[in-house]
């Protein structure tokens, strides 16, 4: 008990100070908060440029997928790439994947990983101990490989049974807006006891959508309903958010003009934010997403996310028939848009804030 002690109070120090001093950062050091990339190796050395861009402060956060766990020795080897990840980190590093269960599932079976089942299936079985059971194997082995971010679970209503993304593959608890909430905020507990993130998605409600954004738009305008957006509600008004992510849907019954969620004002700003009441981060689908990439220029996009209020810009460098983008580039254009008035050092600093606080309540 004295070594757990003794140890919680050198980890407090250490971030403590780093918090402080995260304070007076730089303006580039709080663009680099608002950075999470994809990892392309399995096995890092210490000139891996991903390792120089976090020790220089350009990266908040990480994420793996498959691709990054080795037929071999999986956990060992995992554990080592997030090790090395964290250790160039300053301010420590958001390390995420999309570990939901079932057909979303990085961690599986074939590399000694525990069996891990879908949404659809807690929510069908509507079994609190289950879905506790389920959300303690989730969250005990990714804090234990090192991830501090989960990006789940998923709280679309299944409106359409035959949505091609999201209802298809049981990514969703059910139609039921307040059973949906209540599974999830097993989940979200059971990530809190090991400290893990988690990040709701995809605001304002992927589940009655007819299309997939990873291949295009999907608008959502004639069939989205008020109900999905009911597990948000619940779950800001009982504290059980620690994070939003948003959904590259286009619905004109919120923004008028058009804008998917994700770089829409009208959704994150004045409807999460402002009426709904969420003050905490918010992080982007993925912005290579070909729902962005084919409709919006690689500036543009960045220019109304920000506008829009997100947080945390994720590029995985990960979806078939997208250009790469470097962590640079990205910097550029932020860089850019504050140069040229577009963008104000003082909107960066809402996120950074934003940012901090969470890692600071956390990750520890």
């Amino acid at each position: 008990m004295i070594t757990k002690i003794k140890f919680s109070l050198i980890a407090l120090f250490i971030f403590s100070a780093s918090f402080s001093f995260a304070q007076v950062d730089s303006l580039d050091i709080k663009i680099g908060q608002m950075i999470l990339v994809g990892v392309a190796e399995q096995q890092l050395d210490s000139s891996s440029t991903i390792l120089q861009e976090i020790r220089d402060g350009k990266i908040g956060g990480a994420i793996l997928f498959e691709k990054n766990i080795t037929p071999q020795n999986a956990y060992i080897n995992l554990k080592k790439l997030t090790y090395e990840l964290q250790s160039a980190a300053t301010i420590p590093l958001f390390i995420a994947i999309d570990q939901e269960g079932g057909r979303v599932n990085r961690l599986k079976t074939k590399y000694q990983f525990p069996k891990s089942v879908t949404s659809e299936y807690l929510g069908t079985l509507d079994n609190i101990d289950s879905t506790k059971f389920y959300g303690q194997i989730t969250a005990s082995t990714l804090a234990g490989l090192g991830f501090n971010v989960n990006f789940a679970p998923v709280v679309d209503l299944a409106i359409n049974p035959d949505n091609p993304i999201i209802a298809k593959y049981g990514r969703a608890f059910s139609a039921d807006a307040s059973l949906t909430a209540k599974h999830a905020s097993i989940i979200v507990a059971q990530h809190r006891k090991y400290g893990v993130v988690t990040v709701l998605k995809h605001f304002p409600g992927h589940g009655s959508s007819k299309a997939d954004t990873h291949l295009g738009i999907a608008d959502v305008t004639e069939y989205w309903q008020e109900e999905e957006l009911k597990p948000y509600q619940i779950m800001i008004d009982n504290g059980m958010i620690d994070a939003i992510m948003t959904a590259h849907i286009v619905n004109k019954k919120i923004d008028k003009k058009g804008n998917p969620g994700t770089l829409s004002k009208k959704v994150i700003d004045d409807l999460l934010r402002k009426k709904m009441g969420h003050e905490g981060v918010v992080f982007t689908d993925d912005l290579q997403m070909h729902a962005i990439t084919k409709h919006y220029g690689f500036e543009k996009s960045i220019e109304l996310t920000i506008k829009a209020g997100v947080d945390v810009m994720i590029f995985s460098n990960n979806i078939q028939g997208s250009d790469d983008r470097t962590v640079d580039a990205v910097y550029k254009v932020v860089k850019k848009l504050i140069a040229d008035g577009e963008i104000s050092e003082a909107r960066i600093d809402e996120s950074y804030q934003r940012i901090m606080k969470l890692k600071k309540e956390r990750l520890l």
